[in-house]
């Protein structure tokens, strides 16, 4: 993650906004992803679990890998998962391209609001893939390249063109763009195989 765009874990609140909820709906973006019986969720730049903890609400058979570089926010959400949530969302530190998990472990990875951030976007969706069983979806969620009333400088926000690229070149198929989100592009694809 490039240093100057690094998130300042005093302003976590801005993560925590409730207005969030509205412009990146968890429930609609869960119900758009239309997985089939998943049992493990890798979330990559996990943040305070802002999807982490709705995701892992919708099954209790769901086990939530919540995966971020900074050891503030990994304090931060250890100490704010709900107890009934406690042994299913699993607070994970990571490396900037490497998540310390084994091969073909998850039916989803995603992350969100975090392509535009990234230094090596191909390194990482190349974990991403390592990380999925065969069938494995991958999301990407981010800030459309245009202006907002909130979100990232335009220059630095990625396109969805480039999203949809860099998911077909780590390897995944059925690139699919989801328009359901009125600031934010999301973009699935499809590890090959049952």
């Amino acid at each position: 993650m490039h240093d100057s765009r690094k998130f300042d874990p005093k302003s976590i609140d801005k993560l925590n906004n409730p207005e969030r909820l509205v412009r990146e709906n968890p429930d609609l973006i869960w119900k758009t992803l239309g997985l089939k019986d998943p049992h493990v969720l890798i979330d990559i730049g996990a943040g305070t679990g802002f999807l982490a903890l709705p995701f892992a609400r919708q099954s209790p058979g769901i086990t939530v890998y919540a995966c971020d570089l900074q050891e503030e926010m990994l304090a931060w959400l250890k100490e704010h998962i709900p107890a009934e949530l406690k042994n299913r969302v699993k607070p994970m530190k990571m490396e900037e391209t490497r998540v310390p998990l084994p091969d073909g472990i998850a039916d989803l990875v995603y992350m969100s609001n975090l392509h535009h951030e990234l230094e090596d976007r191909n390194a990482i969706m190349k974990e991403a893939h390592r990380l999925l069983k065969p069938g494995g979806t991958v999301m990407v969620l981010d800030w459309k390249k245009e202006e907002t009333p909130m979100g990232p400088p335009v220059a630095i926000r990625v396109t969805e063109d480039e999203i949809a690229e860099d998911i077909k070149n780590a390897g995944l198929s059925a690139v699919t763009r989801h328009g359901v989100l009125q600031y934010h592009n999301m973009v699935t694809g499809v590890k090959a195989g049952k």
